[in-house]
């Protein structure tokens, strides 16, 4: 198996400068009866990306989750800086940003109090002036203290997407369909976001249903299940 503008990509250090690698080997997934892939194998090395693809059903979220360390694979391992995950679970956590398909806000909560609620689960205790920051760089000014119910779909995405400019900036960042319910504007932030990671020196691992234009001259890997 193989702009300038309001929405500008913020772009702080990365919180480690340990060269990163990420390796999935020989990693297969069974769902009930069902083997959605066998023997998926990659190494992504910093500044490199990781672009997921196949059909519908063919696994690509259940891979994702699997990179994460949430789910386990039926067969083979997933590395992290040359370790089984299983070992480094603490260490490897504070060198994630997981996005999934769902925005999964609060809808209670405040766009400002559902980015911070993400923070402090994923180990981030950013200032209140960077989430307020964060979330007008993600065209969301003066949305800050609205009610997630009162969002769109593409503003319920980019109060979740708003972490990724938050310190510290873990080396890898797993996003399932981060482009889904964006509008053109919003694509091309979350592409220079993307790009800067890159640049930097993360790795970013990600599928879309749609083609994503990353300037060819950085290192891509395409991963077909």
């Amino acid at each position: 198996m193989s702009a300038s503008g309001p929405m500008d990509a913020l772009a702080p250090p990365l919180s480690s400068v340990l060269p990163a690698t990420l390796e999935l080997i020989g990693v297969s997934c069974v769902r009930g009866t069902r083997r959605l892939f066998d023997s998926a194998n990659a190494v992504i090395r910093a500044g490199e990306l990781l672009r997921v693809q196949g059909a519908n059903g063919a696994g690509k979220t259940s891979l994702l989750r699997t990179v994460c360390g949430l789910s386990s694979p039926d067969r083979g391992e997933v590395r992290w800086k040359g370790q089984a995950l299983a070992g480094q679970r603490d260490e490897f956590h504070r060198d994630l940003i997981y996005i999934g398909h769902a925005a999964a806000l609060k809808d209670d909560l405040s766009a400002r109090e559902n980015l911070l609620a993400a923070c402090l689960l994923g180990g981030q205790r950013p200032a209140s002036a960077a989430l307020m920051q964060a979330l007008a760089a993600a065209g969301l000014r003066q949305r800050e203290h609205l009610s997630a119910r009162s969002l769109s779909q593409g503003q319920r995405r980019r109060v979740a997407l708003a972490r990724l400019l938050l310190e510290p900036h873990p080396p890898l960042w797993v996003l399932d369909e981060p482009f889904n319910a964006l509008d053109a504007a919003a694509s091309d932030w979350l592409l220079g976001v993307v790009t800067s990671q890159l640049r930097r020196g993360g790795i970013v691992v990600l599928t879309s249903h749609q083609p994503v234009a990353i300037d060819p001259s950085l290192p891509q890997v395409t991963l077909t299940l």
